[in-house]
């Protein structure tokens, strides 16, 4: 099989497939026909700004941190996928992707993410001062962020911290300060993430295990479902404090309910060894962030 006849069945359909042939390997390389990731980046930034009050530009700085979600999220695919292109050849589910199969050289990777910085950078001169450096620091995590699947059992959480990150940038962009609050909703945020890629690493277990790679699926093991519901109840517990603070009625456990609900049903009902049922539990996640966003707007706005 020529290299070029390697092409994963998501660039023949879709949105990958209505694009020229050859931009498709380059729009997969961004999973762009992915976009969960985006989302799930841009949540707890739009839960800050929420939470924070909107201010007087609220909806466009919550349009501006989308921007800003997908494109980071889309040069950190890239990224991602230029440090792990030998590890991807060797999983069953990554062999295809761009670099690992050679459709896209390695120049082209660091062109693509080049691109997709500069448009990262258009973001972060919407920002304010305080935000801007905020979001500047997120570079150092994310720059390590690969490398952690091969030094601990628990890369879940380095992707917390990274994949959190917005909340800590929502708020000072509407206040123009740091807060108490906002830390705590980035704190139960990396909780959230722990929980919802575990889910997403039970896919792996097999392959990870083959290929040396390091997960909190693996670590955990048959405790996988107990572990998921202990950091989502360590996350619900840290936003009740952190809408609380904003809201010291019974408003803000009322408007948190909802969510709540939905985590107790992803844990209630996941199939750990059914990698199917593992996927949809954690593309769930998308809703769980709207629901999140509500019990912020509503309490902040309140």
């Amino acid at each position: 099989m020529k290299t070029d006849d390697i092409v994963p069945d998501s660039e023949a359909r879709g949105l990958i497939g209505a694009l020229p042939p050859y931009l498709r390997p380059y729009a997969s390389l961004m999973r762009l026909d992915r976009p969960i990731g985006a989302w799930l980046l841009f949540w707890p930034g739009a839960w800050s700004v929420a939470l924070a009050g909107l201010g007087p530009r609220g909806f466009a700085l919550i349009g501006w941190l989308g921007l800003g979600a997908w494109a980071m999220r889309s040069a950190g695919c890239v990224y991602n996928d230029i440090i792990d292109r030998e590890l991807d050849s060797r999983v069953e589910r990554t062999r295809l992707r761009p670099l690992a199969s050679g459709r896209v050289s390695l120049s082209g990777a660091w062109t693509l993410l080049v691109a997709l910085s500069l448009i990262g950078l258009l973001v972060l001169l919407k920002l304010n001062r305080i935000s801007q450096v905020v979001a500047l620091a997120s570079l150092v995590p994310v720059a390590l962020y690969p490398f952690m699947k091969r030094i601990t059992w628990w890369p879940q959480a380095w992707l917390g911290l990274v994949f959190s990150w917005a909340a800590l940038v929502g708020w000072p962009a509407v206040t123009g300060e740091i807060a108490p609050t906002m830390v705590l909703l980035y704190a139960g945020s990396i909780a959230w993430v722990i929980g919802y890629d575990t889910i997403y690493a039970l896919q792996d277990k097999e392959d990870d295990a083959l290929v040396g790679v390091k997960s909190s699926a693996l670590a955990l093991g048959p405790r996988a479902r107990l572990g998921i519901a202990g950091f989502y109840l360590v996350a619900l517990a840290l936003w009740a404090f952190a809408l609380c603070r904003e809201r010291p009625d019974g408003l803000a456990l009322v408007a948190l309910a909802p969510m709540a609900g939905h985590l107790g049903w992803q844990v209630v009902s996941l199939k750990p060894d059914d990698g199917s049922d593992a996927l949809a539990k954690f593309r769930s996640n998308r809703f769980a962030g709207l629901l999140m966003f509500l019990a912020c707007l509503v309490t902040g706005t309140s």
